[in-house]
């Protein structure tokens, strides 16, 4: 009966070993789950970008409207007749 408890315990303590440092145990669980979570995050983060861009080309194809708009903003450029006035930042005391 004795070897038999004992078998037991090593048994006990053999399970307890693989399930928290053994391959695929907790701590392979954990470092995976935060890893999951972490993609998630960046996946969220690329999805609205790609809404955003999405929204820019189909904008762009529906109008002129978004093509001036993004040649004044981003290449400063001017239509014939108009007056381009930069307003700066004055200094802070």
């Amino acid at each position: 009966m004795r070897l038999f408890q004992l078998a037991l315990v090593c048994l006990f303590a053999f399970i307890q070993y693989k399930l928290w440092f053994g391959h695929n145990g907790v701590k392979d669980y954990t470092r995976l789950k935060l890893a999951v979570h972490e993609h998630q995050l960046v996946n969220d983060n690329l999805s609205k970008r790609n809404k955003l861009l999405k929204a820019d080309v189909e904008d762009l194809k529906i109008g002129l409207d978004g093509i001036e708009e993004r040649a004044r903003n981003e290449l400063g450029l001017i239509k014939p007749g108009e007056t381009f006035y930069r307003v700066l930042p004055g200094k802070q005391k």
